[in-house]
């Protein structure tokens, strides 16, 4: 009898992947680009927010070799509040993936055999039939293997694209894979991993116990948690994000949704650079910067002056009562030259 269950939920799973899958074969023909050549193989570094794999340092494309479970588990979605989430890896958001351009990526996806429902991924840097939610969609217990060409540079979303897809991606079902210019980025002293994600709990913010999605205000689009790194102060106060004064930070930023577009902003610092939704054009000198739903951007800035900067969604009631918050904590001299706070005789 189970067994049937799965058989028609995962053909009615595949239905939906199909249909919700983001395919971007269109706009790529492997008729019309060069195909690097591929040199050895190595196990990529996957890494839980806000930490990032270090920096591809090579200078010729290889197999890259991508091992992901999905995990679902009950954690904190706040200090006395818990949720069964659904992850990419074990966290929310999922495990960042970073590979270079030209690359082939050998893709091995699993379902935890204590796994309730299946799964499967889509990920945005691939050119192929549902950004491989159609190869990878598996039961609990089994696991799926395609291989892709990283054709495209820049910084891009993966989600699962089960269905109800909007149910998948609500329960933490997303994370980040960067796909390295063949040129590499410039150097930076930190970089940092930060995803916005909209949760619906059928408890108002900060009910303790465990809750459970509630599907209505999904509908709606009415949110009980706007959060960073799925949990309520995931990296503020004692794990806030660490930086020191004239050290140049990055940050790439993520929203899985999946409903709300995050007005992304950091109080006190300006961005020096913004690659806008992730790809190749760079603004200069912005303050708030607009990420999507199923979107992407990297930031950089220099920071000039020591003291606790506040990330912000800037639609702030997600920021004041929803949980929208991170902090990165900037030690080092004073710089009165920059700011300086002068003293008013009484």
């Amino acid at each position: 009898m189970k067994l049937t269950v799965i058989k028609s939920v995962l053909a009615l799973a595949l239905l939906a992947s199909l249909v919700a899958g983001c395919d971007s074969s269109a706009t790529t023909s492997t008729s019309s680009v060069a195909i690097d050549e591929i040199k050895g193989e190595e196990t990529a570094v996957l890494t839980d927010a806000p930490n990032v794999p270090p920096p591809i340092t090579r200078k010729h494309a290889t197999k890259v070799i991508v091992n992901l479970d999905v995990v679902e588990k009950v954690m904190k979605i706040a200090d006395s509040t818990e949720y069964t989430f659904w992850t990419f890896g074990g966290s929310v958001p999922g495990k960042f993936i970073r590979v270079r351009e030209g690359d082939l990526v050998d893709f091995t996806l699993k379902n935890l055999p204590d796994s309730k429902l299946p799964h499967n991924i889509d990920l945005h840097a691939v050119n192929g039939p549902g950004g491989g939610a159609e190869a990878t969609l598996v039961a609990p217990g089994q696991s799926a293997r395609f291989q892709f060409k990283a054709l495209n540079p820049g910084l891009y979303v993966y989600h699962c694209a089960t269905g109800p897809v909007g149910m998948h991606i609500a329960n933490g079902m997303y994370g980040l894979i960067m796909v390295e210019p063949k040129e590499g980025m410039s150097k930076v002293d930190k970089e940092f991993y930060v995803m916005q994600g909209d949760f619906y709990t059928k408890g108002k913010y900060e009910a303790p116990g465990l809750q459970e999605f509630d599907q209505d205000k999904a509908i709606q689009e009415n949110p009980d948690y706007v959060l960073f790194n799925g949990r309520v102060r995931a990296n503020t106060g004692a794990n806030a994000m660490q930086a020191k004064t004239g050290e140049n930070v990055r940050l790439f930023v993520g929203n899985g949704g999946p409903n709300l577009t995050s007005s992304f902003h950091v109080i006190g610092e300006v961005f020096d650079k913004v690659y806008v939704e992730g790809g190749d054009l760079i603004n200069e000198n912005v303050q708030t910067t607009v990420v999507p739903a199923g979107g992407s951007s990297i930031v950089e800035m220099k920071l000039q002056v020591p003291g606790m900067l506040n990330i912000v969604d800037h639609a702030l009631y997600r920021t004041f009562h929803k949980g929208a918050l991170a902090q990165i904590k900037v030690s080092g001299d004073e710089n009165p030259e920059v700011f300086n706070k002068i003293k008013t005789q009484k």
